[in-house]
C-alpha cells in the first residue's frame, strides 16, 4: 500500500526534531450540501530543523518514530 502525503502548514517548531503541521482538508456536507472544512494536526519529524512556523510542507507516513511521531517531512510545499 502506498505511503500517504499530506499538505500543510507549521504552527510549531519549539520542540528538537520535531514540527507540528496543521491539515486542513475540505469536503461537501452530506445533507446540508455546503462546504465544510476540518483540520487535524500532525507531529512531524524534521531532522536538520530547518523548517518555521508559517512554512507550507508535504508529510508523508511512516514507522512509529517516537509516542506521537508517525510522520516526516518530504519537502517544503
Amino acid at each position: 500500500m502506498p505511503k500517504r502525503i499530506l499538505q500543510g502548514v507549521v504552527t510549531s517548531d519549539k520542540n528538537e526534531q520535531t514540527i507540528t503541521v496543521l491539515v486542513e482538508r475540505r469536503f461537501k456536507h452530506p445533507l446540508l450540501q455546503k462546504t465544510v472544512r476540518k483540520s487535524k494536526k500532525y507531529r512531524a519529524h524534521d531532522a536538520d530543523n530547518k523548517f518555521k512556523v508559517g512554512d507550507t510542507v508535504r508529510i508523508e507516513e511512516c514507522a512509529p518514530i517516537s509516542k506521537t511521531k508517525r510522520w516526516t517531512v518530504v519537502a517544503e510545499a
